[in-house]
């Protein structure tokens, strides 16, 4: 049976660009999120940023199935 852990990216080479897309997402909604450990941010906190990211990707791939090529 296949271990599915949430820390392990599908795409080793992918663990930059998504560590900048999320410092990107988290000083958009003014979280100050650090390298590093951020213990000192709430689950809500935390959370907002990765719901945001998720639905930032799932835009970005309807546009892309769709045709459209906004940004």
């Amino acid at each position: 049976m296949a271990s599915n852990s949430s820390g392990r990216m599908e795409v080793p080479e992918a663990r930059e660009a998504m560590d900048r897309f999320k410092m990107e997402v988290a000083d958009e909604l003014g979280v100050p999120l650090k390298n590093g450990y951020n213990g000192h941010l709430t689950s809500a906190q935390n959370g907002s940023v990765g719901g945001e990211m998720v639905r930032q990707m799932i835009k970005r791939q309807e546009e892309s199935m769709s045709g459209k090529t906004e940004k």
